[in-house]
């Protein structure tokens, strides 16, 4: 569910619980909109990320590491200034809304005692995070408004910090029974529809449980139970959703994460569903692969145009030379014709437009007529005729070069295309970005927020029946190394004449369910993992060689034998 006014609600409660009184010992800020700030508190350090992401805004405590640039933002400093060694006084959602106001005490530069707020705005692209004194004084924030962006309400240093215009709507915390009972009096139409536009801080889904605790249908209309029935009923289950905290993600039929809930939501009980013993950690589990999702998919975006529009160049250069080829058909002619006529002068005759001849190299000498130009001697014509001969040679020679060099550049981008699509985590993204910079497809990223060095990324790692190890390469770099770093007699696997990640079966004598799955998993990370049926080459490592000066990724191999199976699917993912 998105993070609204009742998952905001149980969220503030145990953010206040855990932190208040904690001391701020280190802020950092990994991305534009995200920052996340050490609290000592009750003997043990918390990690309390904020986030204004535009899918994945939310506050919880984190355990997950990120990394950092290597210098850091203009609101990073601002609050390293003023809040390092500060106590956190409150953590309080403010007006029953999408908003979490973080009030802190620390020293200022005075020796006296002055408040600090940092304000947490979560709706949706319009998400921000405001750092304010005590006084209401905007001093910064992720992402500034002014009137171009916003006539509505500025947020910009110096201004006077001003909550989003409220709606009139009854606060859902505060929900009376006779303040709902005036909402839906002379209404009519879907009760959760009624809900969301009276009632604050209420998300579809939300909506959509109460409307299902009060009469067993997500979809009840308001007339069809009443308007008394309606308002006590949603009293009484807002009530309810606002006890003790029940945290659980719930999973589709696939094990794919798909909502997080603060207390148990009735509607969904068909859905399998894990509890955790915090909020925080329900939703650190839930958008820990989701929030990476979003972050590798904004992060790999101008690759994939970078690699997008070189591709289609080498494709457009690859049809020139295709079409240079073709034009040099009429190479053999020219020659048979300047042969012809050399042979044959007598026949020709100055002023001629053409002349038939007599085929010296085809059986039965069969006439052949030769195009002349008139303005030039039989001997002149056969030079031109030779001349035309070199000409188109060298343009095949050429272009036959020049395609094949356009062909194996047009296979690296289709592999780095390939790789661009498994990346996972940051440190993939940033090899494939470095290779490119390497070979001058992508400049070199010189911006203040260059990010520090992550550690190598790792290739996935599957275990077969057997217990048999079989390791998958991600991008170039990965496949290189894992290549080359395996055993002479070990199994090395590859879809064939198509981009993606090479294979290796740590085994020396697999059998044969191990290498059915290690073929399989071949097929699904090549760029025909969608295919019913991929041809798969298999070798001993020792066969396979990497040819000098050849690019990251490419090798050549030998003793191969090639299998057609079906892509590995649902067992890949679990």
């Amino acid at each position: 569910m998105p993070f609204d006014g009742l998952m905001l609600y149980h969220a503030a409660r145990e953010l206040h619980q855990t932190l208040s009184g904690g001391r701020v010992d280190k802020i950092v800020q990994p991305e534009r909109d995200e920052v996340i700030i050490t609290v000592r508190a009750g003997g043990a350090n918390h990690q309390l990320l904020l986030s204004a992401s535009a899918g994945c805004a939310r506050a919880h405590l984190t355990r997950i590491k990120k990394n950092n640039p290597l210098e850091p933002p203009m609101l990073c400093m601002l609050l390293r200034k003023h809040l390092l060694g500060a106590r956190i006084l409150s953590v309080l959602q403010a007006e029953s809304d999408r908003i979490l106001e973080i009030e802190l005490e620390h020293t200022d530069e005075l020796g006296d005692r002055a408040r600090k707020r940092i304000v947490c705005e979560f709706m949706g692209r319009h998400s921000n995070i405001i750092f304010t004194a005590g006084d209401g004084r905007i001093l910064d924030s992720a992402r500034r408004v002014n009137e171009q962006i916003s006539s509505v309400r500025e947020v910009l240093p110096g201004l006077r910090y001003e909550r989003p215009p409220a709606h009139g709507k009854i606060p859902f915390d505060r929900a009376e029974e006779s303040a709902l009972l005036a909402a839906f009096r002379g209404k009519s139409g879907a009760l959760h529809k009624l809900l969301s536009q009276c009632v604050s801080g209420l998300s579809t889904q939300t909506a959509r449980e109460i409307a299902y605790r009060i009469a067993g249908n997500e979809d009840v209309r308001l007339e069809d139970i009443g308007e008394e029935a309606s308002a006590a009923g949603a009293w009484t289950a807002l009530q309810d959703m606002l006890g003790r905290t029940n945290a659980s993600i719930l999973y589709a039929e696939t094990g794919q994460p798909i909502d997080v809930t603060p207390v148990p939501y009735r509607s969904r009980t068909t859905l399998r569903t894990e509890s955790f013993a915090t909020l925080s950690e329900a939703l650190d589990e839930f958008y820990r692969a989701r929030d990476m999702e979003e972050r590798i998919s904004q992060k790999s975006a101008s690759i994939h145009r970078v690699l997008k529009t070189n591709i289609e160049r080498c494709q457009r250069k690859a049809a020139l030379q295709q079409e240079a080829l073709l034009g040099s058909q009429h190479m053999e002619e020219y020659r048979l014709n300047g042969e012809l006529l050399t042979a044959s002068m007598h026949l020709a005759k100055k002023g001629n437009k053409s002349v038939a001849l007599p085929n010296y190299y085809a059986d039965g000498m069969p006439m052949v007529e030769v195009a002349l130009d008139e303005k030039l001697s039989p001997g002149q014509n056969a030079q031109r005729y030779f001349k035309l001969y070199q000409k188109a040679r060298s343009a095949q020679i050429l272009a036959k070069e020049q395609l094949e060099k356009t062909t194996e550049e047009l296979r690296y981008l289709e592999g780095q295309m390939d790789n661009l699509s498994k990346c996972t985590e940051e440190a993939e993204l940033s090899e494939i970005r470095q290779e490119l910079e390497k070979f001058g497809y992508v400049k070199a990223n010189r911006n203040r927020r260059q990010m520090k060095a992550l550690p190598p990324s790792k290739p996935m790692k599957f275990v077969s029946p057997s217990g048999i190890p079989i390791l998958v390469g991600k991008n170039n770099l990965q496949n290189d190394k894992l290549t080359f770093s395996a055993e002479p007699d070990e199994v090395w696997m590859h879809a064939k004449d198509m981009p993606g990640s090479h294979v290796i079966v740590a085994s020396a004598a697999p059998d044969d369910v191990t290498l059915q799955m290690a073929a399989r998993l071949a097929a699904r990370y090549s760029s025909g993992g969608t295919s019913t049926r991929v041809p798969v080459d298999m070798t001993r490592r020792k066969f396979v060689k990497k040819p000098s000066g050849a690019k990251p990724g490419f090798v050549i191999y030998t003793h191969q034998r090639t299998v057609f199976v079906l892509p590995w699917e649902e067992e890949a993912k679990s």
